[in-house]
């Protein structure tokens, strides 16, 4: 059973990584994924390219979640580099970018990390009112009836999806925000309606037509899943989506005895494996491991059970996983499917890395940790 205490093993997740046996092994992995990402780096502090803050900001929060500090060249060069990014509105993100939320969002965790002489106070609270500025409500000229409601895009006036409300969620959290908060709760009203589950809080037309508890894409401007529809129209659960919504569902506060956890939960003893992205095989899932460990780490057990009652010592089977996947330079990418920028090794390493921080007890320095996000 997942814990009572479900509340504080989330808090833990995202602070802190989960202790586990095998530590050496990470820390070598880790070691060869950060000199890859050193001798990466563009002369501007950016990665990929400099258009691609979205990019830069997760290698940051991976570089400053794996033990590296704010003024250590690669991160200080990287910071540098979102800093030039922050706009007069607030938003955190590129020249012309159409990924102005999903961009600010990825922002607001790297600076939350390095944050802990407040530097980025004033930042994060002017990204916090920008952020709330996107979310989809009656700004947005709909009513809280729309499945469109509480959800977050990639950017203004862009449908939501469960991808960018998941790091929507995590950006809150970040930032201080409560779960009892306005932002908070209009996003969780959004995540529950792309659940495959029919309650209270899920009325759609979606609804009930698969009902196995697992999450979709979106259920806005008409609803879309990247698995597919069933015959009677029902909108395909997948893993990716499961876990980014259960892990979206306790990081706004709910507990574990809540029909909408339970449900996702279940979906996941009944579909749990490494061994692709369910219901999306390999594409996605560099993604789906990196939330993977993120609601692993939330649900605060060192030991999954899976329907067929066989219990999984996720973080040491992840960690071997990545091990036998890591390329001989320290970098990861996803070969055969690279769809969403997972044939981008930046992208993927710091994927690999930020799922790696919940498989070691002692990284090579602290996690990233300030005063805004200790509640």
């Amino acid at each position: 059973m997942i814990r009572t205490t479900i509340a504080l093993a989330m808090t833990v997740a995202m602070l802190a990584p989960v202790i586990s046996l095998g530590d050496e092994t990470v820390r070598e992995m880790r070691n060869k994924a950060l000199s890859f990402l050193d001798a990466r780096q563009n002369d501007d502090g950016s990665f990929t390219h400099p258009s691609a803050v979205g990019i830069t900001g997760l290698v940051t929060t991976s570089l400053l979640r794996s033990g590296r500090d704010a003024s250590s060249p690669t991160v200080a060069a990287a910071l540098k580099q979102l800093e030039a990014n922050i706009r007069a509105d607030g938003g955190i993100y590129g020249p012309d970018s159409l990924h102005r939320n999903y961009e600010t969002c990825i922002a607001v965790m790297a600076f939350s990390e390095a944050n802990q002489d407040g530097r980025y106070d004033v930042a994060l609270d002017h990204a916090q009112h920008f952020l709330a500025g996107l979310q989809w409500d009656e700004g947005e000229g709909i009513e809280s009836s729309d499945p469109a409601w509480g959800g977050a895009g990639y950017g203004k006036h862009q449908r939501p999806d469960m991808c960018n409300s998941e790091f929507y969620v995590e950006a809150l959290k970040a930032a201080g925000v409560a779960d009892d908060s306005p932002e908070m709760q209009r996003v969780l009203q959004f995540i529950s309606r792309c659940q495959n589950l029919e309650s209270p809080h899920n009325t759609t037309e979606f609804a009930g037509l698969v009902g196995d508890g697992g999450f979709y894409y979106t259920a806005a401007a008409g609803g879309d899943s990247k698995a597919g529809v069933e015959d009677n129209g029902g909108l395909r659960s997948y893993g990716s989506m499961t876990y980014a919504g259960v892990k979206s569902l306790i990081y706004a506060g709910l507990q574990p005895n809540d029909p909408r956890i339970k449900a996702a939960t279940e979906w996941i003893r009944h579909h749990y494996t490494l061994d692709q992205n369910p219901g999306m095989g390999d594409q996605g899932l560099y993604y789906y491991y990196h939330t993977f460990a993120k609601t692993m780490a939330a649900f605060g057990e060192a030991r999954f059970v899976d329907a067929s009652g066989t219990s999984h010592d996720w973080q040491a089977e992840l960690v071997q996983l990545l091990k036998d996947a890591q390329n001989r330079n320290g970098s990861w990418v996803n070969p055969t499917a690279p769809r969403w920028e997972e044939g981008d090794p930046h992208l993927v390493t710091a994927y690999c890395l930020l799922a790696l921080t919940h498989c070691d007890s002692s990284p090579s320095g602290e996690s990233g940790t300030n005063a805004r996000t200790k509640q």
